[in-house]
């Protein structure tokens, strides 16, 4: 009895007989009408067909070898020449930042993608310019009422921002101490090699905190999903672990600042 290939199976069954016509299709001796197509194309009929592949699969680890091979970096390269050309000034961070929340948008709407709605590229193209367009009008409003509210408030509380910029060193002086003592306890901590990949990623981005404090939540998960190569669920587990201890010893480090007990 024939086994029956899932739909990733089936792609890579199929995926020689895909290369060879997307060979045939950028063959520049080859005459046809319309514009002349360029050879080097990062987002071809494989991605798309892979996309399509990737939706209908129901193996999480088919899944994300296909997404890594053949999904990966086209949906990176799009996010890329996007941000690149229309820049959208008003939204936060840099341009690495904008990347990354873009990608982080389009991998939530990848399974809204099917053959019915024409290419890939167009599909997502569009998906992209939207998302930015009505982020960057969306900073532009809050620009402008905070600019307004600035005008009016002429006074500045001194006291208040002494008291913000020392909970802030106290804040960096505690995220530096817990970094060390965690990365030290990971190993011990948890069972699970998985756990301890996505541990070491989540302090890994405490380290490159001054670089991507900037990223919403859903940018740095994809982080760590880049990283690790582990599951959203397995990832928001440890993710909740981490950040349950990281308030818990906070509490624990600001109550005895200025006396000389333990902290850890």
């Amino acid at each position: 009895m024939t086994k029956k290939l899932s739909p990733v199976d089936k792609f890579y069954e199929a995926l020689p007989q895909y290369q060879e016509e997307l060979e045939i299709l950028l063959d520049p001796n080859v005459k046809r009408r319309g514009r002349k197509r360029k050879n080097k194309m990062y987002f071809t009929p494989i991605n798309e067909k892979a996309i399509v592949a990737y939706n209908k699969e129901k193996s999480e680890a088919k899944r994300n070898k296909i997404y890594s091979e053949h999904i990966h970096y086209p949906i990176w390269k799009l996010a890329q020449n996007i941000i690149n050309r229309f820049k959208f000034p008003y939204m936060d961070g840099s341009t690495e930042d904008k990347q990354f929340e873009v990608i982080a948008f389009l991998l939530q709407k990848l399974n809204k993608y099917t053959e019915n709605k024409g290419r890939a590229f167009s599909y997502f193209s569009i998906v992209a310019k939207n998302y930015c367009i009505q982020t960057n009008n969306k900073a532009y409003k809050m620009l402008k009422q905070k600019t307004s509210l600035l005008a009016v408030d002429k006074q500045r509380n001194i006291n208040n921002e002494l008291a913000t910029s020392d909970r802030q060193d106290s804040l960096r002086d505690f995220l530096e101490l817990f970094i060390v003592q965690y990365d030290e306890e990971i190993e011990t901590r948890y069972s699970k090699q998985s756990d301890k990949k996505i541990a070491y990623a989540v302090l890994e981005l405490f380290r490159r905190r001054e670089n991507i404090e900037k990223y919403n939540k859903k940018a740095l998960y994809v982080l760590i999903r880049e990283m690790t190569n582990e599951k959203t669920q397995d990832i928001s587990k440890v993710v909740n672990i981490i950040k349950k201890e990281f308030k818990e010893k906070l509490l624990e480090y600001e109550g005895i600042l200025g006396s000389k007990a333990r902290w850890w």
